[in-house]
C-alpha cells in the first residue's frame, strides 16, 4: 500500500492525526499503521461501504479518501442513530482536536446538542428538521470552538462550567463547583475537573454518559480508561473527582469526545468504572503525550 494512496480505491491521505475516530466507524476496514489510520483492505459488501462512507464524512480532516477524491455526500450517514434517543453527530472538527458530538433526544420531543460538529449552516439545518434544541451543552474547553454559533441558530443555551469559563465567556448558564445538578429532567451535569479545569460529563436518564475526554472505551485494553498522557490540569484531581463521583453515576452507554464508545449493562459499567477510580489514584502527572493514548 505504497504512500497509502492507492488510486484504484479509498485511502487515507498524510493529514491523518490518528484521531481514532476512522477506526471506530469502519474497525474491519481502517486500522492503526505506524501512528496514523491506513486502509487495510476495500470495502466489499454494501454495510462496509456504507462504513467506509461515515468514517470519511466524519473524519476532521476529511483525510479519508475515495480514488475519484470527492465523496459521495448521498452517501453521507450523520446524524447516525445509536439507538431510539441518541444520534452521533459525524462531521467532526479540526477546531475541536476532531471530537465526536452527540444528539440527545428527550421525550417531549426536543433534543440537546451535547458538544458540537464543525460549523456549517447546513449541519445546524439538519438539527433543526430534527425539532427544537433546547441546549448546547459543553464538557470542556477544547471542545467550545463552535459552541455559540449551534446556540445562536438553533435558539438554545449554551453551558460550561466556570473553570473553563475563558473558552465560551458568553454561555448563557454557567456550572460551578464540584456537585452535580440537574439541568433538565433526567438530565445531571457532574463537574469532573481533572483533563481541564472545568470538564464536566453529563448523565441522562440513567443510561447515557457523555464523558467528554475524562475517560472513554478503550479497544486495545477492552475496559475504560483515562487519557493519562493527555490531561491538561491535573490527573491528580482527576483521580479525587472520579473518587468523589463514580459510586454516584449509573449509565449503560458511555459516549466520549475522544476513544471509543460502549454499550453494556450498568452493573458492568459501574464495576469498570470502580476500577478504573482504583487504577487512576496510582498514576502520576507526566508530559502530554499524544501518541500514548491506548485507544
Amino acid at each position: 500500500m505504497s504512500e497509502e494512496r492507492l488510486r484504484d480505491g479509498w485511502y487515507v491521505d498524510e493529514r491523518c492525526t490518528n484521531c481514532d475516530v476512522a477506526r471506530q466507524l469502519a474497525p474491519e476496514l481502517i486500522g492503526e499503521v505506524d501512528g496514523r489510520s491506513a486502509v487495510l483492505r476495500q470495502p466489499r459488501t454494501q454495510s462496509e461501504v456504507r462504513q467506509v462512507h461515515a468514517a470519511a464524512h466524519a473524519c476532521h480532516t476529511r483525510s479519508i479518501r475515495p480514488a475519484a477524491g470527492r465523496l459521495d455526500t448521498a452517501l453521507d450517514p450523520f446524524p447516525l442513530a445509536l439507538d431510539d434517543t441518541v444520534l452521533l453527530c459525524g462531521h467532526n472538527s479540526p477546531h475541536t482536536a476532531g471530537a465526536n458530538s452527540y444528539l440527545l433526544r428527550r421525550p417531549d420531543g426536543t433534543a440537546m446538542l451535547v458538544d458540537t460538529p464543525r460549523w456549517s449552516t447546513s449541519l445546524a439545518a439538519r438539527y433543526e428538521a430534527l425539532g427544537p434544541v433546547t441546549d448546547v451543552l459543553l464538557t470542556h474547553r477544547d471542545h467550545a470552538a463552535h459552541g455559540r454559533r449551534y446556540a445562536d441558530r438553533l435558539g438554545a443555551r449554551l453551558w460550561i462550567h466556570e473553570g473553563d469559563l475563558d473558552a465560551a465567556p458568553d454561555a448563557d448558564h454557567v456550572l460551578s463547583g464540584t456537585d452535580p445538578k440537574e439541568i433538565a429532567e433526567g438530565v445531571i451535569a457532574f463537574p469532573l475537573p481533572g483533563h481541564t479545569k472545568g470538564s464536566v460529563l453529563f448523565v441522562a436518564d440513567e443510561r447515557y454518559c457523555f464523558s467528554g475526554d475524562s475517560f472513554y472505551w478503550s479497544r486495545t485494553t477492552g475496559d475504560i480508561e483515562v487519557a493519562e498522557s493527555v490531561t491538561w490540569y491535573s490527573i491528580g484531581e482527576l483521580a479525587a473527582s472520579l473518587g468523589r463521583t463514580a459510586d454516584r453515576l449509573r449509565f449503560e452507554w458511555l459516549l466520549p469526545g475522544h476513544g471509543d464508545r460502549r454499550h453494556l449493562p450498568a452493573d458492568d459499567m459501574a464495576e469498570r468504572l470502580r476500577r478504573l477510580t482504583a487504577r487512576t489514584r496510582e498514576l502520576r502527572p507526566r508530559p502530554v503525550d499524544f501518541t500514548a493514548v491506548r485507544w
